[in-house]
């Protein structure tokens, strides 16, 4: 019995220290890894997972900053049967035209930018808030050359509006949203990246730009609408699309908000749009350029001359130089080099850095104001007194450039000087600002290079 009893104690002790040792050295953890694995995968595959409330919630956020701040325009034009050159030179008169777009409130006094085509000719502006409130607008100023206007709502009323961002920092991939009125929809958001910076449509259009590209689907009437980031401040003005049937086709482009806000401060500060030049002519280099120049870069700008008493010049930078960045932004093409000066003034130091027989070399460089002004289709610039003496004459603009093709087809050629308006001198380009598309001119007077004078009359 003893024995018995004695077997049975050494039982039930090895039993419990088997469970013990089971308990103190086998690891449990591996069902609930598996239990979390399950959960996890769950999870994964949930369509509302913490990225996507993440991105939606960044977009809901985003529109509901950016809707009320955007408005529709409508611009109302009559041109009243060639009362003035423009007509004349248009071949219009006594219609009535109506078109529509958008605009970007961006002050909470009610100042607007838009594109300068969405109120282009107009006789009266009028706008229309997200809660349907219509105002009448004026016009301050606009840039044709960007496509952006400056508006100001009359009133003394407190409106909501975008704040800006920095379009320099904005990267390609990065989420973005188009706030506009596209068919006369009242504010529409679409989503979606961007795709391009420094987009140059010079292939599309005749004005050197530097647009962002996005695929957010922009159509007629987004026009002067906004860009915005996930934080819904302001990167863009939506301008353009290139489309092969007028609709949108997945490419929309937008003026960066930094080119924008340059444009509206110069507008309210000095009037007009101060412009800063390098004084270079050149191109953006590629492998068929960089073959005929036998030189190794493939990325830059070229510079082919400059242009004497200018700040490149004066600096020491030379034919055959390429530049390589502005204030360290890299450089690859022609239109990251006018889209970072557009955001430039007069009299603004600049850091130039460029590639000299294969040596890096930083220039500061001076911007200095355009010697020409575009006027009518010409572009036109200050004589010197020995050019003046050529002409035989004491005054005058000279026609550097001709676009105007009803101008041409009356006898007028480059090289030829402007020197009077109305019986009103011109002296220098400064006396061209007096003259709008909303002004009658009566005659023009021109002189040859030899010294022949001709004088166009409009009546």
């Amino acid at each position: 019995m003893k024995k018995l009893l004695l077997t049975f104690l050494v039982s039930l002790i090895g039993g419990f220290v088997a469970i013990f040792v089971h308990n103190s050295y086998y690891d449990h953890s591996n069902s609930k890894i598996i239990e979390e694995k399950d959960n996890m995968v769950n999870i994964s595959f949930n369509p509302i997972s913490n990225n996507n409330i993440s991105t939606e919630n960044d977009f809901v956020s985003a529109a509901e900053k950016t809707i009320h701040s955007v408005v529709h325009v409508k611009n109302t034009s009559i041109s009243g049967g060639n009362s003035s050159l423009w007509d004349y030179f248009n071949n219009s008169g006594g219609k009535t035209k109506v078109g529509m777009g958008s605009g970007v409130i961006i002050s909470k006094d009610g100042y607007i930018i838009t594109n300068n085509h969405v109120i282009e000719n107009a006789s009266t502006i009028e706008v229309t808030t997200n809660d349907n409130k219509t105002y009448n607008a004026e016009l301050l100023g606009s840039d044709e050359v960007s496509d952006i206007a400056v508006l100001k709502i009359i009133g003394d009323e407190s409106f909501p509006y975008i704040r800006f961002a920095d379009s320099d920092q904005t990267k390609i991939g990065e989420w973005v949203l188009a706030v506009g009125n596209p068919f006369n929809l009242t504010s529409t958001v679409t989503a979606g990246i961007i795709s391009a910076k420094s987009r140059d449509l010079n292939d599309f259009d005749s004005k050197n730009q530097s647009f962002i590209q996005t695929d957010a689907a922009v159509n007629s009437g987004n026009s002067g609408g906004a860009l915005v980031n996930t934080n819904g401040d302001l990167i863009g003005i939506n301008t353009a699309i290139t489309s092969g049937t007028g609709g949108f086709v997945g490419y929309s482009f937008a003026v960066p908000s930094n080119v924008a806000r340059k444009i509206f401060e110069d507008i309210i500060e000095f009037g007009n749009v101060q412009k800063g030049l390098l004084g270079v002519t050149g191109f953006g280099l590629n492998s068929q350029s960089a073959n005929e120049l036998n030189i190794a870069l493939t990325e830059g700008f070229y510079v082919n001359d400059t242009e004497a008493e200018m700040g490149a010049a004066r600096a020491g930078i030379k034919k055959g130089d390429v530049i390589i960045s502005l204030d360290d932004i890299k450089i690859e093409k022609f239109s990251d080099l006018s889209g970072y000066l557009s955001t430039k003034r007069p009299g603004d130091k600049i850091s130039v850095g460029i590639i000299r027989n294969n040596k890096n070399i930083k220039l500061n460089v001076t911007l200095e104001k355009n010697k020409y002004i575009n006027f009518l289709g010409m572009q036109l610039k200050n004589m010197s007194k020995e050019e003046l003496e050529t002409y035989k004459i004491s005054y005058g603009v000279k026609v550097s450039n001709l676009r105007n093709s009803s101008l041409f087809r009356m006898g007028i050629k480059q090289n030829y000087a402007l020197t009077e308006i109305n019986n009103q001198e011109i002296k220098k380009t400064d006396d061209l600002l007096n003259f709008n598309s909303s002004m009658k001119i009566n005659q023009m007077i021109f002189v040859s290079p030899s010294g022949e004078k001709e004088r166009l009359i409009f009546e």
